[in-house]
C-alpha cells in the first residue's frame, strides 16, 4: 500500500493517525485512504507498508511485477522496496495501511521477516487488521491498541513471512502477577506493554503471550475489568459515573458504562441506584 503523494479531487482522501508505541514513545502511522484518480509515483518506505483494501481494486507496479489488491487482501511491501499505487479501472479503491518497523513486525518472531509473496489471502486476519486499524482510528485506548498489535503482526510474520515463532518459555504466573500490579498501581495511566517489558527484560510479545496463557485475557481486557471493580466501590459510595470514570481511569462516562455493560450487565446508573442504601 502507498502512502507518499497528493490526492486530487473531491471524493479522495487520505488520513494519518499516529500511535505511540514503547517505552520512548515511538511512533507507529496509519493511513486510511480513499482515491479514484490519484496514482502514486515510484517511491518506498522506510518501513513496512501493511495495508487492507476496503474497496474498489489498486494495482501497484512491485518487484517488477503488476500486482493486485481486492477487498479482504492485505499487502504486504518491504522497507526500502520501491513501488506505485493506483486504481484499476474506474471505481477507484480504499485501504487501511499500518506503517511498522522490522523489530516492531517480527517482536514476536526470532528471524527477520521477508514476504515473497506481497499479496495474502487470510480473512481471518485482514479482518482483525481492519477492525484494530479502526478503532485506532476512533481513539482507543493505546494499552488496548498495544495489546492487540503484536499478537496480530506476529501472525502475519510467522504465517506469511520467512519468520519462525520466537521461543517463549513457560513463564508462569510470575509475569501475570507483575503486570497486574503494574497496571493496578499506574489505573489512570497505564505504563506500555514495551515499558514493563523492558522492566521485566522480555519482549512486548513475550510479556502478552506470559499474560494471555496465564489469565486468558489480554492486559487491557484485565485492566478494563479492574477498573470496573473499583468503580463499583466508588459508586457504592456514592459517587456520581461522571466522576467515577475519570477516578479510575476511563476516558470518560461513555467509556466506562460500555465496559460496565460488558462485565456486570448493567449501566452505572442503574448499578448505583441498586446497590446505595
Amino acid at each position: 500500500m502507498s502512502g507518499r503523494g497528493e490526492a486530487r479531487g473531491p471524493e479522495e482522501y487520505a488520513r494519518w493517525t499516529r500511535l505511540p508505541l514503547g517505552p520512548d514513545h515511538s511512533p507507529l502511522y496509519l493511513m486510511t485512504a480513499s482515491f479514484t484518480a490519484h496514482r502514486y509515483a515510484p517511491h518506498a518506505h522506510p518501513e513496512f507498508a501493511v495495508g487492507i483494501c476496503t474497496h474498489g481494486a489498486e494495482v501497484i507496479d512491485y518487484r517488477g511485477e503488476r500486482i493486485r489488491a481486492r477487498p479482504g487482501s492485505i499487502v504486504v511491501l518491504g522497507p526500502g522496496e520501491a513501488h506505485t499505487g493506483g486504481p484499476e479501472g474506474d471505481g477507484g479503491y480504499g485501504y487501511r495501511a499500518f506503517y511498522p518497523s522490522m523489530a516492531l513486525l517480527t517482536d514476536g518472531a526470532c528471524t527477520d521477516a521477508h514476504f515473497a509473496d506481497p499479496v495474502i489471502d487470510d480473512p481471518g486476519l485482514a479482518a482483525a487488521l481492519r477492525a484494530l486499524h479502526t478503532a485506532v482510528d476512533r481513539g482507543v485506548e493505546p494499552l488496548e491498541a498495544e495489546s492487540r498489535l503484536p499478537w496480530l503482526l506476529t501472525a502475519l510474520a510467522c504465517r506469511h513471512g520467512r519468520a519462525r515463532p520466537a521461543a517463549t518459555a513457560a513463564l508462569g504466573g510470575g509475569v501475570a502477577r507483575a503486570v497486574r500490579d503494574r497496571l493496578a498501581d499506574e489505573l489512570t495511566d497505564p505504563p506500555s506493554l514495551a515499558a514493563i517489558g523492558v522492566d521485566l527484560g522480555l519482549s512486548r510479545y513475550q510479556v502478552l503471550r506470559a499474560f494471555r496463557d496465564a489469565t486468558g485475557m489480554p492486559p487491557y481486557a484485565w485492566l478494563a475489568q479492574h477498573r470496573v471493580e473499583r468503580a463499583r466501590g466508588l459508586l457504592e459510595a456514592g459517587h456520581r459515573p461522571a466522576e467515577v470514570a475519570g477516578l479510575v481511569g476511563f476516558a470518560d462516562q461513555a467509556h466506562l458504562t460500555r465496559w460496565f455493560r460488558r462485565v456486570l450487565g448493567a449501566t452505572p446508573a442503574a448499578y448505583r441506584r441498586g446497590v446505595r442504601p
